[in-house]
């Protein structure tokens, strides 16, 4: 195949890698479509770190095809990628101006135009009195800014962002997760990859799961979430109902005082509820839960 979708930015068809007898990356296959904030989940050592260089262009895939924007990847591509890695790559004896120029300079952009693009980015960040300062002298927070700065200088048309809050206090933490929002909503698509299930939640619209160099779960978290549901409820009433709820088949799961978490054998919920109002009973508030992308990235992974 020399061609693909060219709807998609990225497109990934039956990539396998393997490194002496280790099969890091097993057939997989995904579509990213323009626009997404897409999430990239694994455990340690599935294979979201080989992966992501494939994608780079760092490493080639032993068999299958990877294509940008439609056509075949190539070193080229990677000057509209952006990648920021878990480890991070700063020069510490180098000052923030120089390492900024010359990593944009890197991503195929004149001097002058990365001048312009790194004099936006210090005062969105209130910090153009870096400039002269070495990074060694940068706190952690402080140098992961630079390196965000360094990952989106180029406007990339992709960014990989690998952990991009490790580090991070909540101030900072907000202002580079609004930074992301808004490249995206400019038209940058995101893969977002972190052990921090409930950033994902937040940021992510669709994601995948890989495991031992397999995809094995894929799509949108809303419907992950309610593929994945148990039938649990929070119920909240006036008084004690613990005698009607166990003769109805109604498991209870927790309770404090009227407040119960209940799981119910069939999804009549409904017609239990029905029955249960009368004169002394009142419902309170009754809710589903929904299980968390965290509680269903446990129970695929220990099922795989």
């Amino acid at each position: 195949m020399n061609q693909q979708d060219s709807n998609m930015v990225l497109s990934l068809d039956n990539v396998v890698k393997r490194y002496h007898n280790h099969l890091a990356v097993d057939h997989v296959s995904l579509d990213l479509p323009r626009g997404q904030i897409f999430g990239l989940l694994g455990p340690n050592g599935a294979g979201k770190t080989s992966l992501i260089r494939i994608i780079n262009a760092i490493t080639g895939a032993d068999e299958g095809h990877v294509y940008f924007e439609g056509k075949p990847l190539t070193s080229d591509h990677v000057s509209e990628i952006g990648y920021m890695p878990e480890e991070r790559g700063l020069y510490k004896k180098m000052k923030v101006g120089e390492q900024l120029t010359y990593l944009a300079q890197l991503k195929g952009l004149t001097k002058q135009q990365s001048q312009e693009n790194l004099k936006y980015w210090l005062e969105r960040f209130d910090i153009k009195s870096w400039w002269n300062k070495k990074i060694e002298e940068l706190s952690k927070g402080m140098q992961q800014k630079i390196q965000f700065i360094a990952t989106v200088v180029h406007k990339p048309k992709l960014l990989i962002l690998d952990e991009p809050f490790s580090g991070l206090d909540p101030i900072n933490t907000n202002l580079i997760k609004d930074e992301i929002y808004e490249l995206n909503k400019q038209g940058t698509t995101v893969i977002f990859s972190t052990h921090r299930m409930e950033q994902v939640e937040e940021i992510c619209e669709d994601i995948a799961l890989i495991n031992k160099g397999k995809m094995i779960l894929i799509g949108s978290v809303a419907q992950i979430k309610e593929d994945y549901k148990e039938n649990k409820y929070r119920l909240v009433t006036n008084r004690d109902i613990t005698q009607y709820l166990e003769p109805a088949g109604v498991q209870i799961e927790s309770q404090k005082e009227n407040d119960y978490i209940v799981k119910f054998s069939d999804y009549n919920s409904n017609a239990f509820l029905s029955n249960l109002i009368n004169d002394d009973i009142k419902i309170i508030s009754f809710n589903e839960i929904l299980p968390s992308i965290n509680e269903i990235f446990i129970k695929k992974v220990n099922e795989n």
